[in-house]
């Protein structure tokens, strides 16, 4: 016999409590009214939960989960696939004052404090990989190399992966592997003949990358994320919990589609 509390929620109505929680944002007191419990009871529930359902990665198949980002490039390498890359910021609390780094979780695009994520779909939009979170002073490019991206396509397998101008820079640095927008060559007095060339390759980049928007925006569906007023540093298990049960689903999609 273990020593301790004894949980008064069997583990399906504690998984039930963090799915409800994750997905409505519905509060710990709301939660434990409906289960009959403390509240304490329902925090330390999805307190456990949480990081079990962040551990399981996303499921790409009913046998193949990806957890890392080295899985996921190795992944695309066999599939023959290409990957498609994008930052999402999500609005938090501001840090106290006197909090040595409060001025980094201001984001330079939206001017709010927010943590930043970076999400890995393939070409359909389906969900691969969302990465452990940043202050949202961190730039896209920044969060990708201290990811480890650059390493793991120049010495992986041959991988396209598609990003937006924020990772301009990446695709010299893993030999092409990494394509975002055209570069402008003129800045001012653009030949037409330039300027319908370049909106035309933009437009056809912008279009082929389009599904990882999509799948930002499933994510983004859920109240967690639409924006987190829990404590900052459960936001990592928060996201890669999320990023999990959307790939099960979409994965259950997919399987139905082929049924039918």
């Amino acid at each position: 016999m273990g020593a301790g509390a004894k949980h008064r929620m069997v583990f399906v109505d504690r998984l039930l409590a963090t799915l409800v929680h994750l997905r409505h944002g519905v509060t710990h007191d709301v939660l434990a009214c409906w289960f009959g419990v403390d509240r304490s009871t329902v925090t330390r529930a999805i307190g456990e939960v949480r990081p079990l359902l962040a551990e399981r990665g996303c499921t790409i198949s009913p046998d193949v989960r990806l957890r890392t980002l080295a899985e996921v490039v190795d992944h695309l390498g066999q599939a023959g696939k290409t990957g498609i890359i994008d930052g999402t910021e999500i609005r938090v609390r501001r840090p106290a004052v006197g909090h040595k780094d409060r001025d980094r979780f201001i984001s330079g695009k939206n001017k709010q404090n927010a943590v930043k994520a970076m999400v890995f779909t393939d070409g359909d939009g389906r969900l691969l990989f969302c990465s452990a979170t940043r202050p949202g002073s961190c730039a896209d490019i920044t969060h990708a190399r201290e990811l480890g991206l650059v390493k793991l396509l120049v010495e992986g397998p041959p991988v396209e992966i598609l990003a937006d101008a924020g990772y301009q820079g990446l695709g010299a640095q893993t030999g092409g592997r990494v394509v975002t927008p055209p570069h402008r060559k003129f800045k001012k007095n653009a030949p037409d003949w330039y300027e319908e060339m370049h909106e035309r390759q933009r437009k056809a980049h912008s279009s082929r990358r389009i599904r990882v928007e999509h799948g930002i925006a499933h994510l983004k569906n859920w109240r967690a994320l639409a924006r987190h007023l829990g404590r900052r540093e459960h936001m990592d298990d928060t996201v890669q919990a999320i990023a999990g049960l959307l790939s099960q689903q979409q994965t259950a999609d997919r399987i139905l589609a082929w049924q039918t």
